[in-house]
């Protein structure tokens, strides 16, 4: 039986790139896992109180046009979302370009052969900007989720760091265990809260 899991991401976020290259990396191998990628809006996360919300003014935030275009993907390309998501990724902390600008997802969508004026129709109606919403909002009120990669299986949620990636061509192996140990101990051992090294080796 598959194991099942969720985790959120947003693009900005160099530790969701370091998880999510090991679930792509992993499941490109062949890891036995169902596994559901969930949008997360970093921007909507630190709004402050009593200031207009992304899903409000989506043009003030800087991640919420890759975050929508990720989602479209996800849900009506799913051949290549593992191949964008991993590129936007990249878009954004190996080139450092700007994934609020609409030529450089433009850019990244036809490399991977996903028709980018069907992604913009879709983020222009509104669409996919309801969909994100959706999205966080629900695992916000159903698991207090607060930032991203968090890890979700069943009822119980938790937010990870690792300091390692998984760039193309690296040992799928490592990545399996990687995430393994994650969902072990997400679901085996909830007792677990925090377990955070005091300093990191450089």
């Amino acid at each position: 039986m598959a194991t099942e899991f969720a985790v959120t991401w947003d693009y900005r976020c160099p530790f969701a790139r370091n998880a999510h290259e090991h679930v792509l990396t992993a499941l490109a191998a062949g890891a036995d896992w169902e596994v559901r990628f969930l949008p997360f809006s970093l921007g909507q996360a630190h709004v402050a109180e009593g200031e207009p919300s992304v899903w409000e003014k989506p043009g003030d935030d800087k991640g919420i046009l890759a975050l929508q275009a990720g989602v479209v993907v996800r849900d009506a390309f799913p051949a290549r979302f593992p191949a964008v998501h991993r590129a936007l990724f990249s878009a954004r902390h190996d080139e450092g370009l700007h994934l609020e600008d609409r030529t450089v997802l433009e850019g990244v969508l036809s490399k991977h052969s996903v028709p980018a004026g069907e992604v913009f129709e879709r983020i222009d109606s509104g669409e996919a900007l309801a969909k994100v919403r959706e999205e966080h909002e629900r695992y916000v009120a159903s698991h207090q989720v607060w930032g991203v990669p968090t890890f979700i299986a069943g009822d119980q949620a938790v937010f990870v760091r690792l300091m390692n990636r998984a760039g193309e061509g690296a040992d799928p192996a490592t990545s399996v265990r990687a995430i393994e140990r994650v969902v072990e101990l997400l679901t085996g051992w909830p007792e677990l809260n925090e377990f955070k090294h005091t300093s990191v080796p450089r």
